[in-house]
């Protein structure tokens, strides 16, 4: 698999904001729409999640054939399986740098008599990194262990190493790029001196944490690139969620206002002190208090603790994934003299049900000793497999799925006013004021690229994409940061009424899918804004009855030269009447055999494939109007157009086209370097033309859906 980039974060700074880089046809006849939309988007993007709040894909099948297959083919041969596509090599740990150890590749049964898969019941949390495994992954191991409805969707349990079903294959789920995917793993784990290199147990022979491990570096390439992980983008995988890290301020009544609203909401959130230019280690360090530093902290409720005195003292509660509560030591602590201020009845409430892993800090401690919340915000769907979030409310989410692609929807950022308005445009609808989170991920895993998102105020009436000018107008009301992260969420306070979001790269031009998901406590929609395909004019331009100057008559003489007996050329003959007739190599580029071909299909009203005098001038007339739109959007170099301008080009000459049918265009002109030439310029509206001309005579009422025999449609595809 192609190895994943090092991802650095940088840092950009304009509009005064800095962003960071981190089976068989039953009838022959064809019913075809003018109005198209891609069958994978509604008008309203409220159908496309499932059961886990995703696209539509049905987790529990995806890759299920798959699995099965192998599984039987391995069982009929007697063999363990060994996986393809992430073979047992140095490669696979290591792609970059030079591996420090020597692999070898072993299965469980090679390293202890009795290997486990996952327990079953209540167990400790007892993974470590080993010798090269990263941290990172394990406190997402830990938030997601603590949750065991969400655990089980991504780690199945019905898997072990014992009896006729051990065939050394193992399975997981993990959101990625927009889906839930089943990844297959063989059981090969990297060893070095008999022992695991990278994640596991400590006091078990349980194999899970090394096979889910393995599972997602297959997914990243190797297990090298796992080092360039972060802690959000894990939990986003493992949970399906939306992520975002809110700095803990030192305000108490606005902190304890948030975390009261998340606690509300169907939210995993953690709390984790990272104190300025902390560098995660392989050890855990402790603050005085035994709060481990970088480990996240599970936050389950907020109360009020009454003492004797009659005063309140606001605590937290706190789960450590990683370790016994009795690790904290600071006020309020399991064995902490504060709690005799408390009545009994409190300290009974508050104490006899904790676990061992459980433990209260006050409000005020807490906010001095944690620097961050790193939050998971779950919808409905995601959330309903976790017993401890089924009485919370549960977040509103619609998902909208794209591509940025070039020369049709990659505009760039703002910093590129020519082309920002060709990305994506998303309509949000709010039916009253509400909080809002706005998360954007990509799927360029291996090369990442800068993303980031801006939105505006625009009327809930829109039906249409917006232009331009609309852009150089009106000014942007938010601004995510730009960043080379897998994923960028933003909180924003929104008034009830219509806004647009335009999902882009921070460079114009750059190709990848991705995700957007708009989370809010109310009612929301989110509706793509595209601009329909129509004829606004004419593209092809009638030589008026009187034009018969000089040139034109010059035109005529080579014209009869090159004519047949009835005054009529052929393509051929026109490839040889434009090289003579046009100036130059600019304009010579739409003197192609190819282009000639499209013109004679184009003007011939006869059916003969000739054309008079008349259509020649006709076409003279175009090309000077067609000549005259290329030029005006051709700024930084005469004779070459690039792909992200034809949109407006187009729509100069008289076509007003949707980003599908442009996305055809695209991929059937643009040369590699991401430009048009004239040429490419004059064949697409030939093309286009005959297309609007075939459907507008096949459509007389103007229904915008035609149906045509296979013969017909076989007639008009390859006159188009």
């Amino acid at each position: 698999m192609k190895r994943i980039c090092e991802k650095y974060h940088h840092f950009y700074l304009y509009d005064e904001h800095v962003y960071h880089h981190n089976e068989n046809v039953a009838s022959s006849n064809f019913t075809f729409m003018m109005n198209r939309v891609p069958l994978t988007v509604n008008s309203d993007l409220t159908a496309t999640t499932n059961g886990y709040g995703g696209p539509a894909l049905n987790a529990e099948n995806y890759g299920k054939s798959d699995y099965e297959r192998i599984w039987r083919a391995c069982i009929k041969r007697g063999e363990l399986w060994e996986d393809p596509d992430f073979p047992a090599t140095q490669a696979s740990v290591f792609y970059h740098q030079t591996p420090p150890f020597q692999f070898q590749w072993k299965r469980p049964k090679d390293l202890c008599a009795r290997p486990g898969f996952v327990q079953d019941g209540p167990s400790q949390f007892d993974i470590s990194p080993g010798k090269m495994g990263d941290r990172w992954l394990v406190s997402c191991l830990g938030v997601l262990f603590l949750n065991k409805g969400l655990f089980y969707r991504v780690v199945p349990a019905d898997q072990s190493f014992t009896g006729e079903q051990y065939a050394g294959l193992f399975r997981f789920r993990l959101w990625w790029c927009g889906e839930w995917t089943e990844v297959l793993v063989d059981d090969r784990l990297p060893t070095v001196h008999g022992r695991l290199a990278f994640l596991q147990c400590q006091h078990s022979d349980h194999f899970w944490p090394g096979l889910l491990e393995k599972a997602y570096a297959k997914l990243h390439g190797s297990y090298e690139a796992l080092k360039y992980g972060s802690l959000l983008d894990g939990l986003a995988d493992l949970t399906g969620g939306i992520t975002e890290s809110i700095t803990i301020k030192q305000d108490i009544t606005a902190c304890s206002r948030l975390l009261h609203k998340l606690l509300d909401m169907t939210s995993i959130i953690t709390a984790t002190a990272q104190p300025p230019n902390y560098q995660m280690r392989a050890h855990t360090e402790k603050l005085a208090s035994g709060i481990q530093i970088g480990t996240n902290y599970r936050v389950y409720a907020v109360e009020r603790v009454e003492k004797f005195s009659g005063e309140g003292v606001q605590v937290i509660k706190l789960r450590n994934p990683l370790g016994p509560a009795t690790e904290y030591i600071g006020p309020w602590s399991v064995d902490a003299p504060e709690w005799s201020e408390a009545t009994p009845h409190e300290q009974e409430r508050l104490q006899a049900k904790l676990t061992e892993d459980e433990f209260w800090i006050p409000y005020t401690e807490f906010i001095k000793t944690f620097t961050h919340l790193e939050v998971v915000h779950l919808d409905s769907d995601t959330s309903r497999d976790e017993p401890s979030l089924h009485n919370k409310n549960t977040w509103q989410m619609r998902l909208y799925q794209g591509n940025w692609q070039r020369g049709v929807s990659g505009g760039g950022c703002r910093n590129n006013p020519d082309t920002f308005h060709i990305n994506p445009q998303l309509h949000l609808l709010l039916s009253e004021m509400e909080e809002v989170i706005v998360s954007l991920n990509q799927h360029s895993i291996m090369e990442p690229k800068v993303i980031g998102f801006t939105a505006y105020a625009l009327p809930k009436s829109t039906t249409e994409s917006i232009g331009r000018l609309f852009f150089k107008k009106n000014k942007s009301l938010i601004n995510s940061q730009y960043t080379n992260s897998r994923q960028v969420s933003h909180r924003c306070q929104l008034e009830q009424g219509g806004y647009l979001i335009i999902p882009t790269t921070f460079e114009p031009g750059q190709e990848s899918g991705f995700t957007l998901r708009v989370y809010s406590g109310k009612p929301l929609k989110l509706k793509l804004l595209d601009t329909p395909p129509c004829l606004v004019k004419s593209a092809i331009v009638k030589a008026p009855p009187l034009l018969d100057g000089k040139s034109f008559s010059q035109y005529e003489a080579v014209f009869l030269q090159l004519a047949d007996e009835h005054r009529t050329v052929n393509a051929f003959e026109l490839q040889e009447l434009l090289d003579a007739c046009l100036p130059n190599d600019y304009i010579k580029s739409c003197a192609s055999i190819e282009v000639c071909r499209q013109v004679v299909l184009t003007l011939d009203t006869t059916g003969t494939g000739r054309l008079q005098f008349s259509d020649f001038k006709d076409l003279m007339c175009s090309l000077k109007y067609w000549q005259t739109a290329f030029k005006s959007h051709t700024k930084e170099k005469t004779g070459i157009l690039k792909a992200e301008r034809l949109r407006d080009a187009l729509l100069e000459v008289g076509f007003q086209l949707s980003s599908d049918v442009l996305a055809i265009l695209i991929l059937r002109y643009m040369r590699k370097d991401g430009t048009l030439r004239f040429g490419d310029f004059v064949s697409a509206i030939l093309h286009l033309t005959v297309s609007f001309s075939i459907f507008e005579s096949k459509d007389p009422l103007q229904n915008g859906s035609i149906k045509l025999s296979l013969a017909e449609w076989l007639k008009s595809s390859l006159t188009c």
